[in-house]
């Protein structure tokens, strides 16, 4: 047999055969016979296995224990979106389906429009002639539903004497606020100083407790106007039955005119005072006063400073229509007290007054009969009332005429709010809208069914009758102490702007939302429709 290869590689190093042992005597003498043999210690063979070296280099990678592993995290929502249209294709002959489909018939339009020619440019006719929309603007901005509070203005030398603000007036311009300070609860009114306060809304720099312009007043002041044109004049009436005229722009000695205490001059304090155009001199303006001694007095400036009666009006109970339930009063009670006062916007010679005795009475001031019994004085006065309403549970504080319509509105101690019809005495409807009393009624002078109250426990009441008649849209909180609010007055060019004073000495400037300041649409049929239902 041949041998293998590792053998002819232990032969060539001496190795012994196969089959031999050197331990055997026989092959021992063979090793060591005589001549070239010798006996000698071969050392051990070492044969590398190349087989394994090969196997083994191949196997190197191959090992029980894994490497460390890495690992990454990335994102894999993309950037950015596209939308791609999934409408599939029509086919032909759903196209021709379709082509078929709106095919017009030309000559039976054109008979049809022949037809309907006449009636259509009759109906056209009749729109363009309808006064639906007179009036109506199309609001394109979103509403605005809240109410903030812009300012809170004070006077610290009036409220540490504890006066209250009685009266607020905007000016022509709708950028000054007045108020005037005085007292409507116990006090000594006789000799109680008082204060007339204005501060310009876009003065930079308000301070809301430094009035820019401070008057000192001997006696409280009632009541302000501004007058309508004149943007510095302001007039009040006074606790004494003084009417008082200032100029704001001047600074040393504003007052310009005043009634002094003559025979025509009031017995008890104005609550009215009202600037009205003057028909025989256009630059000139008459007052009109009205005071709890009955007395409606009209009056006109002279050169000399002086306020001069003009002529008068007195509301004596005696004198009053028959159809009411006024009590019986002694004569020399006779006179009834004028708390309030406001004039038509649609005839200037008709106004309601407010009365103690809790009715709200209908007047002309084109009104001839004298009033009895006739008292002296420079003019003799007339007796104005025509109709009397039905009456509140206590004196009414406060009447509004409407800008929009024949209606009025009236408050007072009972805690309601009547609106009536100049033309029927029982109101269209009567709210009672607070336990204590109510001081101040107002109409709003852009919006038609929106109205303004201030009540005794301190809150400002905002009624839109297109929501509701029956309870106030938004009810403002005027104070913390819950004080009560006495005076209120949109702002007519400002239309967004509400002042109210209170008991505390504090006027609030209120911003309505534009819910209470757009006109909406149908808002005067609306009102058309309320004053033309009776209350059952």
């Amino acid at each position: 047999a041949r041998p293998f290869p590792w053998e002819l590689e232990a032969r060539a190093a001496g190795a012994p055969r196969a089959g031999s042992d050197p331990r055997c005597p026989r092959d021992r003498r063979a090793l060591s016979g005589p001549g070239m043999f010798a006996d000698r210690t071969a050392p051990g063979a070492d044969v590398p296995s190349l087989w394994r070296s090969a196997r083994s280099a191949r196997c190197e990678a191959k090992s029980c224990q894994t490497g460390k592993i890495s690992t990454a995290e990335a994102a894999a929502q993309s950037h950015t979106a596209r939308d791609a249209a999934v409408q599939t294709e029509q086919s032909k002959d759903a196209v021709q389906d379709f082509q078929q489909e709106v095919q017009i018939d030309y000559t039976g339009l054109l008979s049809f429009l022949q037809r309907v020619e006449d009636a259509v440019i009759k109906e056209l006719n009749k729109n363009w002639k309808s006064h639906a929309f007179d009036g109506f603007e199309v609001n394109w901005t979103d509403q605005d539903e809240t109410v903030l509070c812009l300012h809170t203005l004070s006077y610290p030398e009036a409220q540490d004497q504890s006066l209250q603000v009685t009266s607020v007036s905007w000016n022509a311009t709708g950028s000054v606020i007045a108020c005037s300070y005085g007292r409507l609860d116990d006090g000594d009114w006789s000799t109680e100083k008082s204060y007339v306060c204005t501060w310009n809304l876009d003065r930079r720099g308000l301070n809301p407790q430094h009035p820019d312009l401070v008057v000192d007043v001997p006696s409280s002041v009632m009541c302000l106007a501004f007058h309508p044109s004149q943007p510095s004049l302001i007039a009040g009436g006074l606790f004494s039955g003084e009417l008082v005229v200032w100029d704001t722009s001047r600074t040393e000695d504003p007052v310009i005119w005043r009634t002094g205490m003559t025979d025509d001059t009031h017995t008890d304090p104005v609550y009215q005072v009202n600037w009205l155009p003057d028909t025989k001199h256009r630059n000139h303006a008459r007052l009109l006063s009205a005071a709890t001694d009955g007395k409606i007095l009209v009056w006109r400036e002279e050169r000399d400073g002086r306020l001069a009666l003009a002529e008068g009006f007195a509301i004596v109970a005696q004198q009053i229509p028959h159809s009411t339930r006024l009590k019986k009063v002694a004569w020399g009670e006779a006179a009834v007290g004028v708390t309030s006062l406001s004039f038509s916007p649609f005839d200037p010679a008709v106004f309601v007054v407010g009365v103690e005795g809790g009715f709200a009475l209908r007047c002309s001031a084109s009104a001839q009969g004298p009033a009895l019994p006739r008292p002296g004085g420079a003019a003799p006065l007339r007796a104005p009332a025509e109709l009397a309403f039905s009456p509140h549970a206590g004196p009414v504080y406060s009447v509004s005429c409407s800008p929009f319509h024949n209606l009025f509105l009236s408050c007072g101690t009972d805690g309601q709010v009547h609106l009536h019809s100049m033309l029927q005495t029982q109101p269209l409807f009567a709210l009672q809208l607070s336990k204590k009393y109510l001081f101040c009624v107002c109409w709003s002078p852009v919006r038609p069914l929106v109205f303004a109250a201030a009540s005794g426990e301190g809150e400002v009441h905002l009624f839109d009758l297109a929501r509701s008649t029956q309870k106030p849209t938004v009810s403002l909180k005027q104070s913390e102490s819950d004080c009560p609010v006495y005076c209120l007055e949109f702002n007519t060019k400002h239309t967004q702007l509400l002042a109210a004073g209170d008991a505390a000495g504090t006027v609030k400037v209120w911003q309505l939302s534009s819910d209470f300041t757009e006109q909406g649409p149908r808002e005067m049929s609306h009102l058309e429709q309320l004053a033309s239902e009776i209350m059952d």
